[in-house]
């Protein structure tokens, strides 16, 4: 559910514009400010599950996220509604980062990746079928995307405290408010810069008023977050783990994996203009790629158990690239599109799933594993938050749209290439294990 609601609010955008009355700028917001809310939920809920257990904190945020989607069904002005939203993202922030750990504290070395592999499947499922289901929802009334929360939120608060283990509370901890604090002024700043470019005019808008002191103070704060977490007893941001080249270079893969992901939100309206489909029918033609993913993303993760992920994400990524270079110079081909997106659903399934969720469990001390999975979202969330402009910007760079949509397919398929020559810096599978023991005895 916490996938589903990035996406699912795309279809209602007119109907909630309409009631409230209010600009096309604004209503971006309803996007914005969850993932921004999201990126600073992801770190701090993730650290207060390892010092004060996993069951308390992820029940917290099943609360916290149902409690935004009545704020949001309820909303009688635009302002609660985007509180709401808020609420919700701060609340779906840390709900992958702990059912990780969870897997990390349950589950032996050998078994961890089918376990992650389930998990992957349903995230990346969940975010690509969220405008689908929007789309159906919608006839209903756009409330209806979000009381289906709640109910289901009730469920599983109810199930995690019959299932779910309760894990040690960590003593004589002190909270890194400091650090949390910086954190958020940097998300905040940057998020706000970015929502204002206008991708139509995007030289002009990078360079007002409106964006670049944002930008400017997201980069100034950066620094000072760094020298901040560093010396914190116990920082919110684990910078220690950057230590390892693995984590290095499996954020960086994240970056990739958001701006990737963004650039599958596009697909419909490549549709609409390299085939002349309606809105609906368009919308249609992610469902090979969805199908894909959802198929692949288990598979992936018993590979991971017997390949590691080093080579499982070499493929990944290749095929990923392969199915970006397709799609950018076949797409006026109906079959070719259809065939694209299965392929990008293959590779996919790699840098959505669970590789980049076990090396991180691999690299983590038992005590940082909610950590270590935060670090992984926050970075796609940063590269989603940056991918929707940059995407935006090449398509309105160019005179004609199709062209534009090529073009920007293919610095994404470039950008997948990079994260291909990543993995060939990852560690094979016995010295992946040798670290996994080693962090466990810890």
């Amino acid at each position: 559910m916490g996938s589903l609601d990035i996406g699912i609010v795309g279809p209602a955008l007119p109907a909630i514009q309409g009631q409230f009355g209010v600009n096309e700028r604004l209503v971006s917001w309803i996007f914005a400010i969850y993932i921004l809310f999201f990126m600073i939920g992801t770190p701090l809920m993730a650290k207060l599950s390892d010092i004060y257990g996993r069951r308390s904190i992820y029940v917290l945020d099943i609360f916290i996220f149902a409690l935004g989607s009545a704020i949001t069904v309820t909303s009688v002005s635009f302002e609660q509604l985007l509180i709401g939203r808020a609420i919700q993202g701060f609340g779906a922030g840390g709900i992958f980062p702990v059912a990780s750990a969870f897997i990390g504290d349950t589950f032996p070395p050998e078994k961890r990746g089918g376990a992650l592999g389930i998990i992957g499947s349903v995230w990346g499922l969940s975010g690509i079928l969220g405008p689908i289901l929007g789309a159906l929802l919608l006839n209903y009334g756009w409330q209806w995307l979000f009381i289906i929360n709640i109910p289901i939120a009730a469920v599983i608060i109810a199930l995690s405290f019959y299932i779910l283990p309760v894990t040690k509370r960590q003593a004589n901890v002190r909270f890194d408010w400091q650090g949390t604090v910086v954190f958020a002024l940097m998300v905040g700043s940057l998020a706000v810069g970015v929502n204002q470019i206008d991708t139509a005019n995007f030289t002009s808008s990078v360079l007002s008023l409106y964006v670049w002191p944002f930008l400017a103070f997201s980069v100034i704060l950066l620094p000072l977050l760094l020298k901040v977490e560093r010396n914190a007893l116990d920082p919110v941001i684990e910078i220690d783990l950057y230590k390892s080249l693995e984590v290095k270079i499996a954020t960086s893969i994240a970056i990739g994996t958001g701006l990737c992901q963004t650039a599958i939100v596009f697909m419909p309206a490549l549709a609409v203009v390299a085939l002349a489909l309606t809105t609906s029918n368009a919308s249609l033609m992610v469902i090979p790629l969805v199908l894909a993913l959802g198929v692949s993303a288990p598979v992936i993760g018993r590979l991971l158990d017997k390949f590691g992920t080093k080579m499982v994400m070499f493929v990944g990524t290749f095929t990923l690239a392969v199915g970006l270079f397709m799609l950018s110079f076949f797409a006026s081909n109906f079959y070719l599109f259809i065939l694209s997106g299965v392929v990008i659903g293959v590779g996919l399934a790699t840098v959505l799933g669970s590789p980049l969720r076990y090396i991180m469990l691999t690299e983590s001390p038992a005590d940082k594993r909610a950590a270590g999975q935060a670090l992984i979202n926050f970075n796609a969330s940063a590269g989603q938050l940056v991918g929707g402009a940059m995407v935006g910007a090449v398509i309105g760079s160019q005179a004609d749209k199709l062209t534009g949509y090529q073009s920007a397919y293919i610095l994404i398929a470039f950008l997948a290439v990079g994260m291909m020559l990543l993995t060939l810096g990852l560690k094979n599978r016995a010295k992946q294990l040798e670290t996994m023991k080693l962090n466990q005895e810890q």
